[in-house]
């Protein structure tokens, strides 16, 4: 405890104002013109200098007509850009938080709702809120919820079951999806012009998800009702970056949502596989805490409803 309390105590007499005048210094490249820039004299601006120097222990600069920086300069160079860097970061936080914004989002959203217009909704939302990050996480549903009542997430994305009806939930519906099923690159089946049925591909290797999952839940389902219910997967993953390079190197049949699979679709990623009946997944939603929501949150929520499959909002 000792030797790290030495280790930073000489940090702990720097002031912001010693970093931000190191900073002009090295861009103005003289002490004279660092102290114009400062407002301070030559004579002065060499105090300062000696000043900082005696705190960190070392030089900072060589003298010269041009200074140039030390070893150790360029590591306070390094800490001042940081440190600053993170105190305007926090000022502005700080201001957006006094007038009622927030600036910073927490999106958590399963793969339908990745697929099905939220990169659309973050890029509309931010040319109105620019000042505002959007951090997204994908992952199960479940897990996701789980940060709307640790403050970890402020929406997510997730198909409309009771687990969106939760006490203290609110939602707004954005699209209904469905179970696609679909084929890689690697598929013996990639070069077919024909379209290509459930018959077709019964009998290969699958990718599907874990179970338990709604999506498998509901493949499993549809499964029973084809006589088809001896199948079981040759792997599962709740990845889709898994999911999409075994379909690209391998002979292998994948189920996914079918916002997703659309979007690989476009991507020239995937070739769906035409299933007559559809397999239904259910309305793709978004979820937040009333007594968390923000005006902010509401912008954000109205952008998904515009851009969720490209449809209009449905109101609130």
């Amino acid at each position: 405890m000792i030797e790290r309390f030495e280790a930073t105590s000489w940090a702990r007499r720097i002031k912001v104002r010693h970093l931000e005048s190191f900073l002009v210094l090295d861009e103005a490249g003289t002490l004279t013109g660092a102290a114009a820039r400062l407002h301070m004299t030559q004579s002065a601006m060499s105090h300062w200098l000696a000043e900082l120097e005696s705190v960190v222990g070392t030089p900072l600069v060589l003298r010269g007509r041009k200074v140039q920086l030390t070893p150790a300069g360029h590591v306070l160079k390094r800490l001042a850009i940081n440190v600053l860097g993170d105190i305007a970061r926090t000022g502005r936080e700080m201001n957006a938080v006094a007038e009622g914004r927030v600036p910073r989002l927490n999106v958590g959203s399963v793969w339908a709702g990745i697929a099905g217009g939220l990169p659309e909704a973050v890029s509309a939302f931010q040319i109105d809120h620019p000042d505002v990050a959007v951090a997204i996480h994908d992952g199960p549903f479940d897990n996701l919820l789980k940060g709307l009542e640790t403050r970890a997430m402020d929406a997510v994305i997730g198909v409309l079951d009771a687990r969106a009806h939760q006490p203290g939930l609110a939602h707004h519906v954005l699209f209904e999806d469905q179970v696609a099923i679909v084929i890689g690159q690697g598929s013996r089946h990639w070069e077919r012009a024909d379209s290509l049925g459930f018959a077709d591909v019964l009998h290969g290797n699958w990718v599907m998800p874990p179970s338990g999952t709604l999506t498998r839940v509901q493949m499993d389902a549809f499964l029973i009702g084809q006589a088809a219910s001896w199948l079981v997967p040759k792997a599962e993953t709740a990845s889709l970056i898994i999911m999409q390079a075994l379909l690209h190197k391998g002979d292998y049949v994948g189920v996914c949502s079918g916002a997703m699979a659309d979007y690989m679709v476009s991507l020239g990623l995937f070739k769906k596989i035409a299933v007559e009946s559809g397999i239904h997944f259910g309305p793709i939603t978004v979820v937040w805490k009333p007594e968390h929501v923000s005006a902010t949150l509401l912008d954000f929520i109205h952008c998904l409803q515009v851009h969720a499959q490209g449809r209009a909002p449905t109101g609130a």
